[in-house]
C-alpha cells in the first residue's frame, strides 16, 4: 500500500507540474457548461436539477479519460523511464494500481471543478441534492472504469496519439453499448438474451441508477469488476514487456 500511495503521488505531481493539467481542467468545466447549458439547456427546462449535465457528462468523458489516460505508460515506454520503474523495489501490480489511482483523482479533481453547476441549480431552486451527490458519485466511478481502459491502451503502445485512439474506441464501445439504438439492433439479430448480455457490459447501463439517486450493489460490482479486468490486463500487457 505505501509504494502505490508513492507512486500516485509522484503521478499525480506529474500531471500538476505542467500547465496542460490546467488546461484540461479547464477545457473539461467549458465542454460540461456547454453540454448543460446550451445542449441540455438547463435554463429552458423550468426545473432545478442537474439531469442536463449528468446526461451528457459520459461524452465529455469519453475523450477527456482517454487524454488523461494515454500518457500513463506510452509515455514510460517513449523515454524508456519504464526500464528505471521496473528496477524499483515495487512489483507491476503496484506500479499499475498506483498510475490508475493518480489519474483518476486526476479526474476527480475534474468533476470537483464542475461543482459550480451545482451552486447554480441550488440558487435557480431547490434541487435533490442528494440524487445529484449519487450523481457525481457515479460519474467519478464510470471515470474509474474508462481510465483503466484508457491505461490498458496506454500500456500496448509508446505512441501516446495510437494509445488514445484505442481508448476512445474501447471507451466509445462501452458506452454506446447500453444506448437503444446498439441494443434494438442486437436483440434483433440475437435476441433478448444477447442483448442483455451486451447492456449489462455498458457504463451507460449502470448509470442509470445513480442519476435517480440509487446506489445498486449490482452496478457497485460492475464498476470494481471492469476497473479489475482492465488493470490486470494492463498489467499483463507491462509484464510481457519486461519478458521481451
Amino acid at each position: 500500500m505505501h509504494n502505490i500511495a508513492a507512486i500516485a503521488r509522484r503521478e499525480l505531481g506529474a500531471y500538476f507540474g505542467t500547465p496542460i493539467a490546467y488546461v484540461f481542467l479547464v477545457v473539461f468545466v467549458i465542454l460540461c457548461g456547454i453540454m448543460t447549458f446550451y445542449v441540455g439547456d438547463l435554463l429552458g427546462r423550468g426545473t432545478a436539477d442537474l439531469v442536463p449535465f449528468f446526461t451528457y457528462v459520459p461524452w465529455v468523458l469519453l475523450v477527456f479519460v482517454p487524454a488523461v489516460g494515454m500518457r500513463l505508460w506510452a509515455e514510460e515506454k517513449k523515454s524508456g523511464s519504464i526500464e528505471l520503474l521496473m528496477t524499483l523495489p515495487i512489483t507491476v501490480s503496484e506500479a499499475v494500481i498506483g498510475k490508475w489511482l493518480a489519474g483518476w483523482l486526476f479526474i476527480g479533481v475534474a468533476l470537483i471543478a464542475t461543482f459550480s453547476l451545482w451552486v447554480t441549480v441550488n440558487i435557480l431552486g431547490s434541487p435533490d441534492n442528494g440524487v445529484i451527490l449519487v450523481s457525481y458519485l457515479g460519474a467519478f466511478a464510470m471515470a474509474g472504469v474508462l481510465l483503466a481502459v484508457a491505461g490498458c491502451a496506454s500500456a500496448l503502445t509508446h505512441n501516446q496519439v495510437i494509445a488514445f485512439v484505442i481508448a476512445v474506441a474501447l471507451s466509445f464501445l462501452i458506452i454506446t453499448s447500453g444506448t437503444p439504438l446498439v441494443l434494438d439492433a442486437v436483440r434483433a439479430v440475437g435476441g433478448n438474451v444477447l442483448g442483455d448480455a451486451i447492456s449489462s457490459l455498458s457504463v451507460i447501463a449502470h448509470f442509470e441508477q445513480p442519476m435517480h439517486g440509487v446506489i445498486v450493489l449490482a452496478d457497485v460490482v460492475y464498476a470494481v469488476a471492469m476497473v479489475v479486468f482492465w488493470l490486470f490486463a494492463t498489467g499483463l500487457a507491462i509484464e510481457l514487456k519486461k519478458a521481451g
